[in-house]
């Protein structure tokens, strides 16, 4: 739900929420995560590609899809900032950025989603964590991760949906067959979509406070 002041405000929430999933899309989606599957799917960025983020073999599957070393990190949704404390900490600057985002309107266009690098990860896939011990993690706003995340009852796996070091895809109809043969189940929500998404700035916050913009 997008409420202005909402933690979760983000670019285009309004129209995201005009669109309507089917449910069995959604459902079967479910069901391939829960079974350590990997899935295509709309994120509220550009098309990406998911698993259990608590699975290591699932992240597994998605570093041979993407054809990627695992030494290089991937970044995760939540539904709900109020469950970030269980799998990060969180410091002060990190609060400071999501309450900045909550002060947005909502009909803020030229925002972007935030996605946060924090450190001291735990309870996720230990292939899914950088050497450092930080993992990315961005609170969705878009209508079928936020379910998805929710309904899983765990942090979704979000890396774009493209072998590593290829274009990154902005819509469905740019993703490269090798990804979508390769994936368990490829979402049917949003795929004629054309509304221009791009990716989200990144934002690394240290225990100590200090931050650097990753990707602006």
């Amino acid at each position: 739900m997008c409420k202005k002041s909402s933690i979760f405000a983000a670019q285009n929430c309004e129209n995201m929420n005009e669109l309507r999933y089917d449910k069995d899309d959604l459902q079967e989606a479910l069901r391939v995560l829960r079974n350590g599957g990997v899935i295509v799917y709309p994120t509220d960025t550009v098309w990406g590609i998911g698993c259990d983020a608590t699975n290591a073999q699932a992240v597994a599957k998605i570093y041979a899809l993407k054809q990627r070393e695992d030494s290089k990190s991937m970044l995760v949704l939540l539904d709900n900032a109020a469950k970030l404390d269980y799998y990060v900490e969180v410091p002060e600057a990190a609060e400071m950025l999501l309450g900045a985002i909550s002060d947005q309107p909502s009909d803020v266009s030229e925002s972007k989603p935030m996605t946060i690098i924090y450190p001291n990860a735990r309870h996720l896939a230990p292939n899914l964590i950088a050497e450092d011990g930080s993992i990315g993690i961005r609170i969705t706003n878009e209508p079928f991760s936020q379910a998805l995340c929710a309904q899983l009852k765990r942090p979704l796996v979000s890396t774009s949906a493209n072998i590593s070091g290829h274009p990154t895809a902005r819509f469905f109809h740019e993703i490269e067959e090798a990804v979508l043969n390769g994936a368990d189940y490829v979402c049917r929500f949003r795929r004629d979509d054309e509304t221009p998404h791009e990716p989200s700035t990144i934002i690394k916050v240290e225990s100590d406070n200090s931050f650097r913009i990753i990707r602006n």
